[in-house]
């Protein structure tokens, strides 16, 4: 029981010790998300309006799932979004 009790006790400090270190990294993980899913959002919405105005019949929807994949893969994600749009038309 006190080897069981001394492994639990180290296991609990390494758990507080990576939580505290986790919790300075995860401010800057959502405020890089946030900027990237808005940058990716007013991306999208400016490059629908390009196409519209030259009137090519690409246009790729502003949802959760949009905004979920901009603010993850950041300018790449909205490139792959429009890939995939594209190629559906193929």
């Amino acid at each position: 029981m006190g080897n069981a009790g001394g492994m639990l006790a180290i296991l609990a400090v390494c758990t507080v010790v990576l939580i505290i270190g986790a919790m300075g990294r995860k401010v800057e993980w959502v405020v890089n998300f946030i900027l990237r899913a808005v940058m990716g959002t007013i991306g999208i919405y400016f490059l629908n309006y390009l196409f519209a105005q030259r009137q090519i019949a690409i246009a790729v929807g502003i949802n959760p799932l949009t905004i979920l994949t901009s603010g993850f893969l950041g300018f790449p994600g909205v490139m792959v979004l429009y890939g995939i749009h594209f190629f559906k038309m193929l």
